[in-house]
Parts: C-alpha cells; structure tokens; sequence
C-alpha cells in the first residue's frame, strides 16, 4: 500500500514523501491518526501542486528577507549606558533593546526581537556583533556599541 506522509513518521519517512508501508499499518494507524493519506492519482496531483505552491512560498520569504537584509547591512547602533569603573553596566541591553532601537532607523518592516541572536543580555562597555537571523539561508550581521553615558 503506497501512502502520502502529512507529517514526519520515525523510521518512515518525512512530510510529503510516498513511501510504501503494509496495508493493516498504514489503515489502522498511519490513515486514522492524520499522519497519511493514500496515494491515489488525485492525491499525488494534489501533492505536486502543494509542492509547487510551497516552493513559491520559499522563493518569494528568502526574496523578501533579502530585501530586508540589504535595509540592515552595515547598520551600526550606540546605547549610552550608565557603568562602573571597571566597565561594567548599571544594567544590560537585551535582543529587546537592541530590536527596539534597530526599529528606531525607519525601517519598513517590524523587526521582532526574537530574530536577533543574542546568547546572553550586553553587560559591559564596547563593540560587539549581533547577528539577526531573517531567514534560514540570510543572517545579518549588526555592530552594537556601548558606551558610558555622560552623567
């Protein structure tokens, strides 16, 4: 019996593959569990459309993160913070921040904060880079400056 993965199956297969499983598996669990439905000739057309409109889909996000990218190349931003005299903050700038004030340059999209990839919050003085993930296969890499505020 030859079915159509809806979704990923262990030691099966993954979504959208025809794969080939014996008759009780696939009517008793694959089929009533949402996970497949069975490969008849509408079912595979349907597929190949799905597949056509998802790769359409695909070209025109990495297109548009691109487009966004090209907005956010050599994008340099500068936070005055308060800090020690070891250089160490009063604080931290955070991914919110640092969206928040990538924001503030008028670009035409929202820029969520959990795009930017910030393992941990900024705690001292100086120059680090961020990098802002858009799309799987297109990463932006941002300067962020602190530097001690006047008091």
């Amino acid at each position: 019996m030859k079915v159509i993965l809806k979704k990923s199956v262990m030691n099966l297969g993954d979504a959208g593959e025809v794969v080939s499983v014996k008759p009780g598996y696939g009517r008793n669990y694959l089929i009533p569990q949402g996970l497949a439905y069975l490969a008849s000739e509408a079912n595979m057309r349907r597929l190949e459309q799905e597949r056509a409109l998802l790769e359409e889909r695909s070209k025109k996000d990495f297109l548009e993160a691109r487009r966004r990218a090209s907005q956010l190349e050599d994008v340099s931003i500068v936070f005055e913070a308060r800090a020690g005299d070891d250089g160490k903050l009063f604080g931290s700038v955070t991914r919110a921040d640092i969206a928040e004030k990538i924001q503030e340059r008028g670009l035409d999209f929202e820029l969520d904060r959990r795009i930017v990839m910030l393992e941990e919050p900024i705690k001292a003085l100086g120059v680090t880079t961020v990098r802002v993930h858009l799309h799987a296969d297109v990463n932006v890499d941002v300067e962020v400056r602190v530097e001690r505020a006047e008091s």
